[in-house]
């Protein structure tokens, strides 16, 4: 049974109106936000009118601020914002959507005011409006139909979508705007594609700063707003109508060659029952030079053969690219299709392949994740001259995983980033460094034979002789 003193609301309401109210003026108190949540309170108990002239006058005052936000202080904005969106869907669209709609145009209007002045490097922000975004699609189906004024306010929403907040409206908005609306959308769209920036009338001193390339670039970045506006929605449009070919003429022949492109189009295509075109774009993509080839373009391939019941082919592409990128997933969609018995010196193969890999840290990655710890520990103390330090991302957590079983190689791990550390002077990493050679002092114990490495008393002296003057390393071992 749970104490009377638990805060819980069985335990809360007992305590009677009056004292919770005592006690919630006193926690209020220098809490603007909290101020805030019950003075909304306060107005939804009125009714959805005066709660949601309560948030218009609290969007007012955010559109109006100007104090830079850094990400020390960015809670209270955070809690702000999310609180003026939740009192939009809980106490406002229940009873008024119409009236909700409004207020979540005006929300999403503040993005490019707040983003202007705010340390958004977490994302946090975003998604608040994000979530906005998705809610329009929500309100505007409460609403009803009105298919072409949606259709404009959608229109001038992608206009100022400057920081990304309205990606995606088009989708989110299409069941609200129906057929009707999402026709009339596409043709606003293709007029805007047809009316070019205007150019602005040049005084004499502007005819100086359109000559030195200001006014013109101004303009020419305008335009090139303006048309990148145009093709997203058109292609988000098509998505929306099911229309493939007219996503794909959204893209230059020699765009639709760039893989990602080439992929995007292979799924559409294929979504579209059109196999056979969907492997001509997946072939024709520029792949043979490519540095990196993005993974959408790797999924689309293999669909698109096993499409075609091209299955042999698709079995070998999957061994392609886990022999090239040490894919753990292409490898296990490969295994998985083999016939039983044939899976296990496949396996063997594959992570013998993994071992031999030119890229000691991407093979040990791999091993780790697959798992098969074993051989990680193998390859660290095989080859440890080419253990690279300086990468603790991967060597910290790999010597957490290998010390209870394969202590050596945790200590080939560790005694790569000590070395690393202490001969490149990174005194930020001494206290990482003294750690880890604490954690090798607690695995000697357990390492019967060192086998080609210094047993750790001679780690330590020869530490010690190379290192002696840096303080600030023993220091921290001390």
């Amino acid at each position: 049974m749970a104490s009377k003193t638990t805060l819980n609301a069985k335990n809360l309401e007992a305590l009677g109106a009056e004292r919770l109210a005592q006690l919630l003026i006193a926690i209020s108190t220098g809490d603007a936000a909290a101020k805030r949540k019950l003075r909304l309170a306060l107005a939804g108990a009125e009714g959805p009118r005066e709660a949601a002239r309560e948030i218009a006058k609290r969007l007012t005052s955010i559109a109006r601020a100007r104090t830079f936000v850094n990400w020390k202080n960015r809670k209270p904005l955070v809690t702000d914002l999310r609180t003026q969106r939740s009192a939009i869907m809980e106490q406002i669209a229940p009873h008024d959507p119409g009236e909700a709609l409004a207020l979540l145009w005006r929300f999403m209007g503040l993005a490019t005011s707040v983003f202007e002045r705010c340390d958004d490097s977490s994302g946090t922000v975003m998604d608040i409006f994000h979530q906005a975004c998705a809610n329009l699609g929500e309100v505007a189906k409460m609403v009803g139909p009105e298919p072409e004024a949606l259709a404009r306010r959608v229109l001038d929403a992608l206009q100022d979508n400057g920081f990304g907040q309205y990606d995606g409206l088009i989708a989110i908005i299409a069941p609200a705007l129906g057929s009707e609306g999402v026709a009339h959308l596409k043709k606003l769209v293709e007029e805007l594609g047809r009316t070019p920036v205007p150019v602005p009338p040049r005084s004499e001193w502007q005819a100086l700063s359109w000559g030195s390339g200001g006014t013109r670039y101004a303009h020419e970045m305008e335009e090139r707003a303006r048309q990148s506006t145009v093709e997203m929605a058109l292609e988000d449009i098509a998505d929306v109508q099911g229309d493939v070919d007219g996503f794909i003429a959204q893209y230059d022949p020699k765009t639709r060659k760039v893989p990602k492109i080439a992929a995007g189009i292979a799924q559409r295509l294929l979504a579209a029952g059109r196999a056979e075109d969907a492997l001509g774009f997946i072939e024709r993509a520029e792949v043979k030079e490519a540095r990196w080839i993005p993974p959408e373009w790797l999924d689309a391939r293999l669909a698109v053969l096993e499409a075609l019941d091209r299955k042999d082919e698709a079995q070998a592409f999957r061994r392609t690219c886990f022999e090239r990128d040490l894919s753990g997933e292409h490898l296990r969609a490969y295994l998985k299709r083999l016939p039983d018995f044939e899976d296990i010196e496949a396996e063997e193969r594959a992570m013998a392949h993994a071992a031999a890999h030119p890229d000691l840290l991407a093979a040990l990655a791999f091993l780790l994740n697959w798992p098969s710890l074993d051989r990680a520990a193998r390859l660290l103390i095989d080859r440890q001259d080419e253990v690279d330090g300086d990468h603790y991302v991967v060597l910290a957590p790999a010597a957490g995983v290998l010390a209870e079983k394969h202590p050596l190689a945790a200590t080939v791990a560790l005694r790569a980033m000590i070395d690393f550390t202490l001969n490149e002077a990174r005194q930020k990493r001494y206290g990482y460094a003294a750690q880890h050679l604490a954690t090798c002092a607690d695995l000697a114990g357990r390492i019967e034979d060192f086998a080609s490495l210094e047993p750790h008393s001679a780690y330590v002296a020869r530490l010690r002789v190379e290192h002696g003057k840096k303080t600030g390393f023993w220091g921290k071992l001390a």
